[in-house]
């Protein structure tokens, strides 16, 4: 079966990647493309690397442009998939790879994004330890996805395999990310500009102030943990695009080492994207560019008494658009794999 397929957003770099996959798709079928300000445009002007779409030009984004799909992505800016969502059919599998529908409290939204709150979607994040099962089974048969925030998923399945199996303590977690300014968007941003972020790390959001913290915290309540803190901080470093975190937290006392790792090697086993190295190997971020991989290698500190997991992910595939895809897989009952690399692209 073939489903017919929209992209809003279509000219920013979350829709240039969902359309970059979505070409390789042996079921999706791409047939309508949306933008604001690019709107009448040939879609290959804005995105000129996805030439097998030669053929579609940019329209306005609305409900009744995207209606009549069967799968529709909205890769728009936070705050604005909401209302359009709740304007198309109920039949039509719609995925959010913007904010609008990742938080299920409303006070965290309105302290950290504000706004009309728009209420919580399943979240599409499929191989995230829950304390029964994963995320994956939450996706079956759904119509409303929501694809995480990069960096939040990249934490979340750094921590979530400890938490869950009670080795690794829910207070006093770091998380510091390097990541590649992409993630931003492709909006024109002062502090974003290459003059400004090469040869240069810069950190943003530093202490307790990144948008992605209640997602993360959300996620780790999900595994078990009561009432998670986190110190979380990135930094963005002259990559175009990836995220290398590495997260630590304190082991519960007692605990041996061989039991920590074990943790996250049952969490994972099996899993096609979300894979941990063996011990002593670190992922770097050229492992996963083009790829729905993350890559994660884990040590435990014993004279601090702290796990350390380094996970690399590609921010704009297995952080969100590739995340997109294989959830919207999931829903429509295809094989979760479909149509996403598991292959970086090297050098």
């Amino acid at each position: 079966m073939t489903y017919t397929v929209a992209v809003s957003g279509a000219s920013g770099y979350a829709g240039g990647e969902l359309l970059r996959l979505l070409a390789d798709h042996p079921q999706f079928d791409v047939r309508t493309v949306t933008a604001h300000s690019n709107a009448g445009q040939p879609l290959t002007a804005v995105q000129p690397h996805l030439r097998s779409y030669t053929h579609l030009t940019l329209k306005e984004t609305s409900a009744e442009t995207l209606g009549g799909h069967d799968v529709v992505f909205l890769a728009l800016p936070h705050g604005a998939s909401g209302a359009i969502a709740a304007q198309l059919s109920d039949e039509t599998l719609v995925i959010d790879c913007g904010a609008d529908h990742r938080l299920e409290e409303q006070s965290d939204w309105a302290a950290f994004y504000g706004g009309d709150f728009h209420g919580a979607w399943a979240y599409g994040v499929p191989e995230l330890p829950r304390l029964s099962g994963t995320q994956r089974t939450r996706l079956a048969k759904t119509r409303r996805i929501a694809a995480p925030g990069c960096n939040a998923s990249t934490v979340s399945l750094s921590l979530a395999p400890g938490i869950r199996a009670g080795v690794i303590e829910d207070r006093d977690i770091v998380a510091v990310l390097a990541v590649g300014p992409s993630g931003a968007g492709r909006a024109l941003k002062a502090h974003l500009l290459g003059s400004e972020i090469l040869g240069s790390a810069n950190p943003y959001a530093v202490g307790g102030t990144h948008r992605h913290l209640p997602e993360i915290r959300q996620a780790l309540r999900w595994a078990g943990a009561a009432e998670p803190t986190l110190s979380f901080t990135p930094v963005i470093v002259p990559m175009s695009r990836g995220i290398l975190a590495t997260s630590t937290a304190r082991i519960v006392p007692g605990t041996d080492p061989a039991t920590v790792r074990a943790a996250w090697e049952d969490a994972y086993a099996g899993e096609a994207f979300v894979q941990v190295l063996p011990a002593g190997q670190f992922p770097r971020t050229a492992d996963v560019v083009g790829a729905n991989t993350a890559l994660m290698g884990l040590a435990v500190d014993e004279a601090a008494g702290r796990v350390v997991v380094v996970t690399a992910v590609d921010n704009l595939v297995k952080g969100t658009a590739g995340a997109a895809i294989q959830s919207a897989n999931i829903a429509l009952g295809l094989a979760e794999t479909t149509g996403l690399p598991v292959n970086g692209v090297a050098p």
